[in-house]
């Protein structure tokens, strides 16, 4: 076992590298970003699984195709669903 003491003082870093040698990546800029859609069915579908998972209820290998034919329902349907949820639950977003 090696003991290990406390740095005496904040490790500095330059900005264009670090002290072990590796080079730190730029900041992405906003204007050269690859345009990308979600389609609404995947959010959607993305946003069920989350509120299921934060209420503790793990799908089944044979929920998924309800949930993707809730996915499918408008955003009201899914307003509706994530506020009964909610309730049922007692958890906020």
């Amino acid at each position: 076992m090696h003991p290990t003491t406390a740095p005496t003082a904040a490790p500095t870093h330059s900005r264009s590298r670090d002290t072990r040698g590796d080079f730190l990546l730029q900041p992405p800029d906003p204007a050269q970003r690859v345009p990308c859609r979600v389609d609404p069915v995947d959010l959607r579908r993305l946003d069920l699984l989350a509120l299921l998972t934060t209420a503790g209820i793990a799908p089944s290998a044979g929920d998924r195709a309800a949930i993707e034919q809730l996915s499918m329902l408008p955003g009201s349907v899914h307003t509706a669903l994530h506020r009964w949820l909610e309730q049922a639950y007692g958890f906020c977003r």
